[in-house]
């Protein structure tokens, strides 16, 4: 079967698009730090995350002797549907989860999920392995006390960029380990899936300083709890890919929908037209349309059986 680009674009109001299409057009392309010491400098700049109402609760996941803190948001009324794990972006190297908050707020209230987002540590001065140790740990910890933490064992996944790597690795992980039946979706928007430069986004990338102060030390950067893409994908819980056209990670991203698919897993993929990297995080009415699917698309597997 042969089809276009075109084909999987997502619908969207042509409103939608003429006000995205005009927002990039004045809008300069962002990028990361490309040095230890622009990636200092930036840290230092970067101002408070803002603070939600009612904050986050701070706690300790610990599994398999191993601890990670985490921040945990509550449904402010009524009980809890299921169970999010968020795990932030920021290239392995930014960000936190702290910065995450207004929105997880939003989203326990709004979708009555128990949301709790894990503070993986970071790289360069925690490479590889430590970011997705720590998100296993998270992870664990909910397979083994969300019941009794929260109400329910129904546990969703989902992460941006390094974010979504990241939840995909840890899915892995679970499948290696017998205990990712718990996980009964994973939503996965514009992850970096080949950080060893042999695929076509992998090879755009490569000269990326993220990459260098994330797996830089790794002799093999195609073992899939770095590069996802290269992995045994079977038997993991439904997947949706949101991701922009004009992303420079698409083709990869189109590459692991596919690969998803053919190792039998159930798997959505929703492309957005003039999107870039991170167009889910932009003050544009497509990104609103994007993450309401996404929200959308949590609870109706949050509810199925």
């Amino acid at each position: 079967m042969r089809f276009s680009l075109n084909d999987l674009i997502a619908d969207l109001p042509a409103e939608q698009v003429d006000e995205a299409r005009c927002f990039y057009s004045s809008r300069a392309a962002g990028r990361g730090p490309s040095t230890p010491e622009e990636l200092k400098e930036v840290r230092a700049k970067r101002s408070a995350p803002p603070s939600a109402d009612p904050p986050a609760i701070e706690e300790t996941a610990e599994a398999t002797g191993a601890r990670v803190p985490v921040r945990v948001f509550a449904p402010s009324d009524g009980r809890a549907r299921g169970v999010y794990l968020d795990i932030h972006g920021g290239g392995f190297y930014m960000d936190s989860a702290a910065r995450g908050d207004v929105r997880n707020r939003r989203l326990a209230d709004a979708l009555h999920l128990a949301v709790v987002s894990v503070d993986y540590r970071l790289a360069p001065e925690h490479p590889w392995p430590s970011a997705p140790d720590d998100c296993e740990t998270a992870a664990l910890w909910l397979v083994e006390q969300a019941r009794d933490r929260f109400g329910t064992a129904r546990l969703v996944i989902g992460g941006s960029s390094a974010g979504a790597t990241l939840a995909l690795a840890t899915l892995l992980r679970l499948r290696d380990r017998g205990a990712v039946d718990g996980f009964v979706g994973a939503a996965l928007q514009f992850g970096t899936y080949d950080l060893s430069a042999q695929t076509p986004a992998g090879r755009q990338i490569a000269d990326e300083y993220f990459i260098q102060a994330y797996a830089g030390h790794v002799a093999d950067r195609t073992v899939p709890d770095i590069s996802p893409v290269f992995g045994d994908l079977r038997g993991l819980p439904p997947a949706l890919l949101v991701v922009g056209s004009a992303d420079v990670l698409l083709e990869d991203n189109l590459a692991l929908a596919g690969r998803l698919s053919a190792a039998g897993n159930r798997v959505e993929l929703r492309v957005y037209p003039e999107a870039p990297h991170g167009f889910t995080g932009h003050p544009t009415a497509m990104a609103q349309t994007a993450l309401s699917g996404i929200e959308s698309w949590l609870l109706d597997h949050i509810a199925q059986p």
